[in-house]
């Protein structure tokens, strides 16, 4: 069996595993506070949101044109346990990074996406779905005020086998997503020609015809 070690966090894990060489939450700059939790970090399925979110946001850009289709609005999420080598967003990997999420900011998404000449609503991070608390109560006011008029995209590390298995928070939010980008980055794929994906292995999915067919389906207006 291989030796175990804990952070200063309390998080165990396997020395020697990849995931444990790529950790790179840094223990002084993460809430002493967090409960002390035992997680396997080469088994994300069993990874829950309420275990690590401390519902913070690393940022938030409305009226831009890089995070999905069209017009779109981002929400960055704070914390993600992947920690891919090469990730763009070291900071927002910290569970602590930001600022708290508040009704004030909710509002504020909700007037931006109002205007007609925009889209929907993308999340990323860190990792949206070990942050459900919050990306939840956005999603599902979106869908109460504009029903499906706006579309909802998400970036996530998790593959989309992997939140088939997943816990019942994530799969509510996939349910109520338009398109998912799954998969980890993978830095001996990263190819900067892709369409909205940094690596190779990543998919961009139709959530809605995947989860109606029974089977992955690959958004129709793919271009490479």
């Amino acid at each position: 069996m291989a030796e175990e070690e804990k952070d200063d966090l309390g998080i165990e894990f396997r020395i020697g595993s990849k995931a444990a060489q790529n950790y790179r939450l840094d223990p002084k700059s993460v809430s002493r506070q967090m409960k002390q939790k035992k997680y396997d970090p080469d088994d994300p399925i069993s990874w829950k949101s309420e275990d690590f979110s401390q519902e913070m946001i690393a940022d938030y850009k409305p009226f831009n044109f890089v995070d999905g289709e069209g017009v779109r609005c981002s929400l960055y999420v704070s914390g993600c346990l992947f920690a891919c080598p090469g990730c763009y967003n070291l900071a927002a990997q910290n569970f602590r990074y930001g600022h708290p999420f508040t009704k004030e900011l909710e509002d504020q998404i909700i007037k931006d996406l109002a205007n007609s000449y925009v889209d929907g609503l993308t999340l990323l991070g860190g990792e949206p779905f070990l942050n459900t608390s919050v990306c939840l109560k956005v999603v599902k006011r979106i869908r109460k005020e504009f029903g499906h008029a706006k579309t909802i995209w998400s970036w996530s590390g998790y593959t989309w086998e992997e939140l088939q298995q997943g816990t019942p928070d994530k799969k509510e939010l996939l349910s109520l997503i338009d398109i998912l980008v799954d998969g980890r980055f993978v830095e001996e794929k990263k190819d900067l020609t892709l369409q909205f994906r940094g690596s190779s292995n990543q998919k961009i999915i139709d959530v809605q015809k995947s989860l109606q067919e029974g089977k992955i389906h690959i958004w129709d207006r793919l271009l490479k």
